[in-house]
């Protein structure tokens, strides 16, 4: 799997590397990475999670995918501790931000792509759990990081979000067995399959408008980077040997924990009026070096679990 990780990381690469090169050379600016992630966020992911639940019924599925929820809330319980004793508070605004950017993957645009390939539907069948999680922990206490406060209405908004009603949705249709007309599932396939290459894309474009000169001197961001993206994935390995898990269960949990620092770091950091700049650094190196990290950490795992 290692192999196959890696060379999967490779070629998302060469795209994040060519939205790079657009975005600089001004074939697309700050808008037209609005639009693509918006289209992404709301369409392509809510259309992915949708088809992949479109299935056959399976008690082996049912018993995986409730794993997957308890092994994914967790992990995020796992990621609050690992953040909060990892990035100590000394006194500065911006450690909401670098607790916040350990702490939650980026499991959506990159997760989705990399297990899709590597462990196929049931792979991203399973990493639906994470994702829900990840929405109801980053529309809580992500927001407490970020605004020092809680709030039902932004908890709202969070489950109210494309993706988690999308999951909500394929979850029910999967239960009850209801089976979208052929025709509409093919079309619904197509917008599935555009996933990969417009997340590498907007992954791109934000990388592109990281100053990389100054990222890269800065010994901070790669400590935060550290944390997600090695401390972090180590300490979710034991847990998933404790709860002992099916492999085809555990890999596409340990491979979100292990992905990158989230997109949605530099949206709420943007929201609620942070250093967003700072957030999207974080984002660029830790994405950048996650193309060397996960394939190690599958390695380790593969032995492990």
């Amino acid at each position: 799997m290692f192999i196959l990780i890696f060379e999967q990381l490779l070629k998302m690469s060469f795209i994040l590397l060519l939205a790079f090169v657009c975005y600089r050379i001004g074939l697309v600016d700050q808008n037209g990475n609005k639009s693509v992630s918006n289209l992404l966020l709301m369409v392509v992911n809510p259309i992915l999670i949708i088809t992949v639940y479109q299935t056959e019924y399976a008690p082996g599925l049912v018993r995986g995918l409730l794993l997957a929820f308890a092994a994914a809330a967790a992990t995020h319980i796992l990621g609050i501790l690992v953040s909060t004793f990892a990035v100590r508070d000394a006194g500065g605004s911006d450690c909401c931000i670098e607790r916040f950017s350990a702490m939650y993957s980026n499991c959506g645009f990159i997760g989705i792509p990399l297990i899709g390939s590597v462990l196929g539907d049931t792979g991203v069948f399973y990493l639906t759990a994470y994702m829900a999680i990840f929405n109801l922990f980053s529309w809580t206490h992500g927001i407490i990081l970020m605004e020092k406060k809680f709030s039902l209405k932004n908890l709202k908004e969070g489950l109210l979000s494309p993706m988690f009603i999308a999951t909500i949705l394929a979850v029910v249709f999967f239960f009850i067995q209801i089976k979208i007309p052929s025709v509409l599932l093919d079309s619904m396939n197509y917008i599935a399959d555009m996933n990969t290459p417009l997340a590498m894309m907007v992954a791109g474009f934000s990388v592109a408008q990281a100053d990389l000169r100054k990222m890269f001197a800065k010994l901070r961001i790669y400590y935060v980077s550290a944390v997600k993206l090695i401390l972090f994935p180590l300490c979710t390995v034991p847990l998933l040997l404790l709860l002992r898990l099916p492999t085809d269960v555990a890999m596409p949990i340990l491979i979100a924990a292990a992905c990158p620092t989230a997109t949605t770091g530099t949206m709420m950091a943007i929201r609620y009026k942070q250093n967003y700049t700072y957030a999207s650094e974080i984002y660029a190196l830790s994405t950048v070096l996650s193309v060397v990290t996960i394939p190690v950490l599958v390695l380790i795992a593969e032995h492990v679990l």
